[in-house]
This record gives C-alpha cells, sequence and structure tokens, in this order.
C-alpha cells in the first residue's frame, strides 16, 4: 500500500497540540519536530505501508487559485497570528530537487518555521520520499500520485477535508485516513463512506464544497445554502454546471429560493470548482528519486545520527525506525 502524507497538516497539528517547551538541547523548540515523526510513526502502524512520500505544499496558494477566487486564503496572509504563537515568519521548505518559489512560502508562526528544515532533513536522512510541485499545493501533489497510482491501494493521511474527493473505489482503491478530529478519532473514509456522510452521489464532493464554501480556505459559498441544501441540490442535479443549467431551466423544478441565490453567486460558482478540484496532472519532483518504497536502513547514517544529537530526538526517531523495520519483517 502507498500512504501519501499531507505533511504540512501533520507538522501543523503536531506544533499546536503540543507544546513548545518542548525544546533542543541548546533550548529551541522540537515540539513539531518531535509530534510530526509520532504522528507518522502511528500512522504507519495503523496503516501498514510499504510505500510513503510525505508531499508539500511548495506553493501554499498557487496564483491561478487566487486569480479564480481573490479570497483564497487571504486570511492565512501574514498579519493574521494566533494569539499563542508569536509572530509569524517565512517558510524554508527547501530540500533535495526541492525549491519552492520565494514569494510564494507560507508565513507560519516564528516557533514553527525554523523546525519544519529540521524535520524536512530528519524525514530525508532516514530516507523517507518527500515530494512537491511548483505553483502546487501539497493537496494536488496527492491529487496526482492518488489519481497516477496503478499498482498498489492508496492511503492519503491528512486533516483537510478537500482530500475526501481523491478517494474512490479502484482499482487500485484510494482512501483517506482522516486525523482532523485528533490521532484518537482518527477515521478512514473510502469513496462510499464520503457519500454516505454527506448525503451526496459518489464523485461529487467537490461540487458540495464548492457550494457550501470553507471558511478555513477562503471560499465564501452560496450565501445561504448550507450543507443540506448543497446536498440536495448536488442529488438532484449532478455537478455545478448542470445546477447552474437548471438555474436557467424554468422546468427544472429548482425552488424560486434557491435559483435566486445560485443566480446570485453565478461568477462565484463559475470558476469555484477549478479551485476546489486537486489537480491530477501536477509535474511533481519527489526526493530521493523513486516509488516512495521505505528504506530498510537510513539513507543518511551519519546525519541522522548528528541531527539525533543536535536537536535531541532520538526517542521519536528510534520509535520511527523501529515501525519501518516492522513493517519489513
Amino acid at each position: 500500500m502507498l500512504q501519501l502524507l499531507d505533511l504540512a497538516g501533520i507538522y501543523f497539528r503536531a506544533f499546536h497540540s503540543s507544546p513548545a517547551s518542548v525544546t533542543a538541547p541548546d533550548g529551541r523548540p522540537v515540539n513539531a519536530v518531535r509530534g510530526t515523526l509520532e504522528i507518522v510513526r502511528r500512522v504507519l502502524h495503523d496503516g501498514q505501508p510499504t510505500r510513503v512520500i510525505a508531499c508539500l505544499d511548495l506553493d501554499w496558494r498557487p496564483q491561478w487559485r487566487v486569480d479564480l477566487v481573490p479570497s483564497y486564503k487571504t486570511h492565512r496572509v501574514a498579519g493574521a497570528t494566533p494569539a499563542n504563537t508569536g509572530n509569524v515568519a517565512p517558510l524554508d521548505l527547501s530540500v533535495g530537487g526541492l525549491h519552492p518559489e520565494p514569494d510564494r512560502i507560507e508565513e507560519v508562526p516564528d516557533l514553527l518555521g525554523p523546525q519544519v528544515p529540521v524535520l524536512l532533513e530528519v524525514l530525508a536522512a532516514i530516507g523517507i520520499t518527500i515530494a512537491g510541485a511548483l505553483e502546487c499545493e501539497a493537496d494536488d501533489v496527492i491529487g496526482t500520485l492518488a489519481a497516477t497510482e496503478t499498482r498498489d491501494e492508496v492511503e492519503v493521511v491528512t486533516g483537510d477535508r478537500d482530500l475526501f474527493q481523491v478517494a474512490r473505489p479502484g482499482p487500485p482503491e484510494v482512501r483517506v485516513r482522516y486525523i482532523g478530529a485528533g490521532m484518537s478519532k482518527v477515521v478512514v473514509h473510502t469513496a462510499q463512506s464520503v457519500a454516505e456522510k454527506y448525503d451526496i452521489p459518489p464523485g461529487h464532493y467537490p461540487a458540495f464544497a464548492a457550494l457550501r464554501g470553507d471558511p478555513s480556505d477562503g471560499l465564501p459559498g452560496v450565501p445561504g445554502v448550507g450543507d443540506k441544501t448543497a446536498a440536495s441540490l448536488v442529488r438532484a442535479y449532478g455537478g455545478v454546471p448542470e445546477i447552474l443549467a437548471a438555474v436557467d431551466d424554468p422546468t427544472s423544478g429548482l425552488g424560486a429560493g434557491p435559483r435566486a441565490k445560485l443566480a446570485a453567486a453565478r461568477d462565484y460558482l463559475t470558476v469555484a470548482p477549478r479551485v476546489v478540484a486537486v489537480r491530477t496532472d501536477a509535474a511533481i519532483t519527489v526526493d530521493p528519486a523513486g516509488d516512495g518504497t521505505l528504506p530498510t536502513e537510513p539513507a543518511h547514517p551519519q546525519a541522522l545520527i548528528d541531527l539525533v544529537e543536535q536537536w535531541g530526538i532520538g526517542n521519536p526517531v528510534k520509535r520511527l525506525l523501529d515501525e519501518i523495520a516492522a513493517l519489513q519483517r
């Protein structure tokens, strides 16, 4: 099984769930590093993959999405800082052959920013494959890898509901291990369970999401259309183009209220599906080159030893290495 990790989502979760008092020998915070290594160990144990690829946001807010919906992730731009995380700082995601565009780097809490390059160095030293694509979010990398996989079943590990759309019955099947409610409340979703959760036909999550909107991504949705109305529209008419066709068709059976709301949001609905849909054609770079097969031994043992000593992360690294070894027995 191929396990695709939404790495940014994982390290943000690790950072916010562990206190900054978790530090290296020199006093610098390593809560995100330690927490991420433990989450990765846990999902490897639970999912039992033979291949793992950690996927990066090389562009957390692609300009092509902003051009379509200007409010896209606007609230995450510098200046909107959670009270308990201090200032924000540019995030360096450079590792191996992966280099984000300098003007498209997400700004993150200043206690997290310096930890991410350390995390990437640790994963690279262990030998876990890291993937990214210019002008693409991790969602697009995951969407492309999931769509193009022809050999093994795929499991996506994420706390982002947007990635529910990649679930498919297969073959090979693509599932989503959703960690958004915490590691004690993990749910593994199939294409069918996503459809049942939202009461929509399989494969129609993007249309549903475009209609209801998503404040966490700055997607306004259609004012006055919530989950229930969005689901009923998708069940009745299908995708957004079909719903807009129903707006224009007086014989479609669409009620006057929903018709007016949808007509008023036509400009948004014309572009929103392209923003919500993850790409399946991203030009992905992987480091190291290959298919994500888990290493039989650390790729760079001396570098890993040095990182462990410098950052005081011996226990989580050992547990992760032990888990990788156990998967290969």
